[in-house]
């Protein structure tokens, strides 16, 4: 099992919400190229909905309802891609070489 530095922070939770990480030599595994994808979609995702928030912000006639549910998949998305972006963080400081 590697030191806890090099645990990766998977992009799904657990049971409760709790995090999930994978101790893994290498990137080349299932599990990793599995979280690599699944990162992909998540960040795509995100740019989607940005894209999406953008026209319903400028949709003057746009009912509560419709930015209730913008901010809902909003919030989950940017859930998604700060789970994303610490985990690549803490990737690149287990690889980056030690002074």
């Amino acid at each position: 099992m590697t030191p806890q530095s090099e645990l990766r922070l998977l992009p799904w939770s657990g049971p409760d919400g709790k995090p999930c990480y994978l101790s893994t030599d290498g990137s080349g595994g299932y599990m990793s190229r599995l979280a690599d994808n699944i990162e992909a979609v998540q960040l795509g995702t995100a740019t989607d909905l940005l894209e999406r928030a953008s026209g319903v912000l400028g949709d003057q006639d746009a009912d509560p309802d419709d930015l209730r549910l913008m901010l809902t998949e909003l919030t989950g998305a940017l859930r998604d891609v700060l789970r994303v972006a610490t985990s690549r963080g803490h990737l690149l400081a287990v690889s980056e070489p030690h002074s």
